[in-house]
């Protein structure tokens, strides 16, 4: 979500409607931009590319660094751990040194701690590391968006579009790069993410203009705003399931490589890469094109419930077929059309439900929904030593069930989230990008 001070309440939404409609972004919206602007997609695809990229390496990492793979999936947990807390802060914190400032901050953050990763001797140094990156990402990612917008020479609603359209080459490249650098090594991910982040550093340092005053915001403005009760509802169905969603990004790597061993096929990383490439297009082209089409044909709240209850048929299913590579490679691939779905429909009930400030409740929400994504990879590997390399799975079915019980409880304070929804077409944008910011 944007930084703005924009409300996004069901008494505001009326007054917007008719002005926005008659400015819907177009392509060359989106592709008609300052230099400034471009700079900005270019470190927001880089910044995304990382969430992914590791996933590839987590194997070898395991195995060259004599760690078990609940220690290399401690990778993700320490990275979104600190992510979930400097969210907290981070409207704060731009509100304080502005938009650049806290966009080159957090790019100076990654570019030092994926640069120390690459040199680092254990598993345990790059998960001390990863907390490092985790804190420059949360500073860039809550910022870039409405950076981004700030930088635009017309309609804000091509701009959003050309960071979504970042966002989405991100998420789907970012495997890829991991598993093709991987083949060469485990350290060149952390190095090349290093040198993309430094490039876009320079490009924002030099191309992006020194802004206005940001007007101030109270450092426990995100914490306070978890009093609402709607924002908390959503933000409680988002921890558990963020938990099914990293247990199927971090932890999948693992068993998808035993099924490949199982069939004599050597995976490696670029197997691995391309699986979740997969998963990465899949996700970017529901929160594009799907996800909007549902929550207009039968509202926000059933396309949430509908999309949690398929998530946990396939994390079920997953728990019998994890060890087939046609199963699982399938099942991954599944999932990251429902998990695209999701994102987004999740985050415009968020921005539907409350009347707080979109970059407060974007903290807020944000925060406690990685969270959930810091619990998942420290539970699945010790309990699939524990028990069997399926229990993952069964757990993220059940943690998904959680996630429709609770929004279901407190859908009593979601009534006023109209059941057909009809966002502008820009801030329709803004929530599929705002959605996908894992």
């Amino acid at each position: 979500m944007s930084s703005t001070e924009t409300t996004t309440g069901t008494t505001s939404a009326p007054a917007q409607a008719a002005p926005a409609a008659s400015s819907i972004p177009t392509l060359r919206d989106a592709f008609h931009q300052p230099k400034a602007v471009w700079a900005i997609a270019f470190a927001a695809t880089v910044s995304f590319m990382g969430i992914g990229l590791v996933d590839p390496i987590l194997p070898a990492i395991s195995s060259q660094l004599d760690a078990s793979p609940s220690q290399a999936m401690l990778l993700f947990t320490s990275y979104l751990f600190v992510t979930a807390i400097a969210m907290f802060f981070t409207s704060w914190f731009g509100s304080k040194v502005g938009v650049k400032r806290t966009l080159l901050v957090g790019l100076a953050f990654v570019v030092v701690f994926a640069a120390l990763a690459s040199t680092a001797g254990s598993v345990n140094e790059i998960i001390g590391l990863r907390a490092g990156w985790g804190l420059g990402n949360a500073l860039f990612i809550s910022t870039a968006l409405a950076a981004i917008v700030g930088a635009t020479a017309g309609p804000s609603g091509g701009a959003i579009i050309l960071y979504e359209t970042a966002l989405g080459i991100g998420m789907a490249l970012g495997p890829l790069l991991g598993g093709l650098l991987g083949t060469v090594s485990w350290r060149a991910p952390f190095a090349g993410t290093a040198v993309l982040m430094g490039i876009g550093f320079l490009a924002i340092a030099i191309l992006l203009q020194r802004e206005a005053k940001p007007a101030p915001v109270s450092p426990v403005a995100a914490l306070k705003a978890l009093k609402n009760p709607a924002l908390r509802t959503l933000a409680l169905t988002a921890v558990f399931y963020n938990i099914g969603f990293f247990t199927l990004l971090a932890y999948s790597p693992f068993p998808l490589e035993h099924a490949a061993a199982a069939a004599g096929i050597e995976f490696g990383a670029m197997g691995i890469g391309w699986v979740f490439f997969g998963w990465g297009l899949a996700l970017a082209i529901t929160s594009v094109f799907v996800a909007p089409v549902l929550t207009r044909k039968i509202g926000l709240i059933p396309t949430l419930l509908t999309t949690l209850g398929l998530l946990t048929v396939v994390m079920l299913v997953l728990t019998v077929f994890h060890t087939s590579m046609t199963g699982i490679v399938t099942l991954i691939v599944i999932g990251g059309l429902l998990l695209g779905v999701m994102n987004t429909a999740l985050t415009e009930t968020v921005m539907e439900a409350t009347d707080l400030p979109r970059g407060v409740a974007s903290s807020a929400y944000s925060g406690v929904r990685f969270l959930g994504g810091a619990i998942a990879p420290a539970v699945a590997g010790p309990l699939a030593e524990a028990t069997t390399s399926g229990a993952p799975y069964l757990m993220a079915a059940v943690s998904l069930v959680l996630s429709m019980i609770i929004l279901a409880i407190g859908r009593r304070h979601l009534s006023h989230v109209r059941q057909e929804h009809h966002l502008t077409a820009a801030e329709e944008v803004e929530a599929i990008t705002a959605g996908d910011e894992v």
